[in-house]
């Protein structure tokens, strides 16, 4: 019975088509790129053209209103700019002579040039600022730099004033800051002052010693103690009144001359004698 349902299924297999192909349908594919469309820009249209007339008496020239949206009105057009309460405007010659102004009228000293070599000082004023230097007054540091005491001013007290033109500059050994030198008004000079320092800690000192060495070579566009830019008188001042003597520098050991007023005391540190 087992064999008789064997041979008929084997037989019912051999009668059986054999189907190993498969039906493909195939689709056009679409294209993995597709170019945008872009809509083509209106062509400008030319402006018309002015009419003009060309008659003996008259030439007349016919153009088109602009649009309302180009119109300004005159209440909205911006005020000219001026400089200060006189409402002067920028550069004219009731400013400051460069025009730099702050809001309020005041000069700014960092940038203006005002009063310049305009007029010259009164005589007494020029006396007292050229009189010739007291021997007293002349110091004379190591460094072979002599210098002199101010003077007292003949302009008063708050009739002049030194005025930053510059950030202070902190280098690694020397402080330095350009200033204005003002009198009674008007720009008289310009210097940088220069200090060196040693420690971080001695920079504010050095800060306030650079102001007083851009005063010094301040004066000398006034003609204050000119004479120590002399280099005949400066050999002269030194055999009269100084002594050079060989002095070491404790901190490094180094020995070397240096010059020092015959009338004060040796060299203290860093040196020694």
């Amino acid at each position: 019975m087992a064999s008789l349902s064997l041979s008929r299924l084997s037989g019912a297999i051999r009668r059986a088509p054999l189907r190993l192909t498969r039906n493909y349908v195939i689709a056009p594919a679409k294209p993995a790129w597709v170019p945008r469309q872009y809509a083509a820009k209106p062509t400008p249209t030319a402006a018309p053209a002015a009419k003009v007339s060309t008659d003996a008496t008259t030439v007349a020239a016919e153009v088109s209103t602009p649009p309302d949206e180009f119109k300004v009105s005159t209440s909205e057009a911006p005020p000219p700019s001026t400089n200060g309460a006189e409402g002067t405007v920028n550069g004219s010659d009731k400013g400051n002579g460069n025009g730099v102004s702050n809001v309020d009228g005041a000069k700014d000293w960092s940038k203006s040039y005002h009063g310049l070599a305009t007029q010259a000082f009164p005589k007494e004023a020029t006396d007292i600022l050229m009189a010739p230097i007291d021997p007293l007054d002349v110091e004379m540091k190591p460094g072979e730099l002599l210098f002199a005491s101010i003077p007292a001013s003949p302009f008063g007290p708050g009739g002049w004033g030194l005025a930053p033109r510059s950030e202070t500059n902190v280098g690694p050994k020397i402080v330095s800051r350009e200033y204005a030198l003002v009198c009674q008004g008007r720009l008289v000079a310009i210097a940088r002052g220069e200090q060196e320092y040693f420690d971080p800690a001695g920079i504010p000192t050095a800060t306030e010693a650079c102001k007083s060495n851009a005063l010094m070579r301040c004066c000398k566009d006034l003609g204050v103690a000119s004479e120590l830019w002399d280099p005949r008188f400066i050999r002269e001042f030194k055999v009269k009144h100084c002594v050079e003597v060989f002095a070491e520098h404790l901190p490094t050991k180094k020995k070397k001359k240096l010059w020092r007023r015959k009338d004060q005391p040796k060299f203290g540190y860093p040196y020694q004698e």
